[in-house]
Formats: structure tokens, C-alpha cells, sequence
């Protein structure tokens, strides 16, 4: 067998079972057609508000268990553990008073040492 041969039989055995699924496909489209136009309009339509609250309930859900995840990756980052905050650091400079606040402007016109 050759490549070419191998290639050929992997592609029409991939193009066989997409060809199956999308038969699956349409029958299980066809029979819930026919399952609904079975049910009558005020049905369809309570089934209908049950799907979207239920949806909004698996989102809710979804969002909580997100979030805590999303906290447990904050909590576990050990690079983040180390590093402290910057608002509460113990680094020196940052308490030194700011020896810049009650001066006026230092960059004032000032006489130069070259004369032109």
C-alpha cells in the first residue's frame, strides 16, 4: 500500500461517517418536528419559558462557579503570594515625604552662565 492509498481510504472513511452523522442528523431534526406540531400552541409556548428559565439558572450557576474558580487561581498563584500589593508595601521610598510638594517651581526662568 502506498501512501496515496492510505490518504485515500483515511478520507473516504472520514467523508463515510460525516455522511452518517448528518443522516442521524436530520432524523432526530425530523422527529421533533413531528413531536411538536403533535403538542398544542400553549404548550409549545409553556416548554418554551421553561427552556429560557432554566437556561438563565444554568448561566447563573455557571457565573458563581466561574468566579470562585477565578479566585482559587488568584489564591494558588504562588508568584502572586510573594509579590505583596503595591498600596500596602514595605519598601521605604514609598513612605519618605515628598520633598517636592510645597516647592514652587523649580525650573524657574534662571540667569544663564553663558552669555551670548
Amino acid at each position: 500500500m502506498s501512501v496515496m492509498d492510505i490518504v485515500r481510504n483515511w478520507s473516504e472513511k472520514r467523508k463515510e461517517k460525516s455522511q452518517a452523522f448528518k443522516k442521524i442528523q436530520e432524523q432526530d431534526r425530523l422527529e421533533e418536528m413531528v413531536e411538536e406540531r403533535k403538542k398544542s400552541a400553549n404548550r409549545r409556548e409553556l416548554e418554551r419559558y421553561m427552556k429560557e428559565r432554566e437556561e438563565m439558572e444554568i448561566k447563573k450557576q455557571l457565573d458563581i462557579i466561574r468566579k470562585r474558580k477565578q479566585k482559587e487561581v488568584w489564591k494558588s498563584n504562588s508568584i502572586l503570594k510573594k509579590n505583596k500589593s503595591i498600596l500596602r508595601n514595605e519598601r521605604p521610598i514609598l513612605k519618605e515625604k515628598n520633598i517636592f510638594a510645597n516647592n514652587k517651581n523649580i525650573f524657574k526662568k534662571q540667569e544663564c552662565m553663558f552669555k551670548w
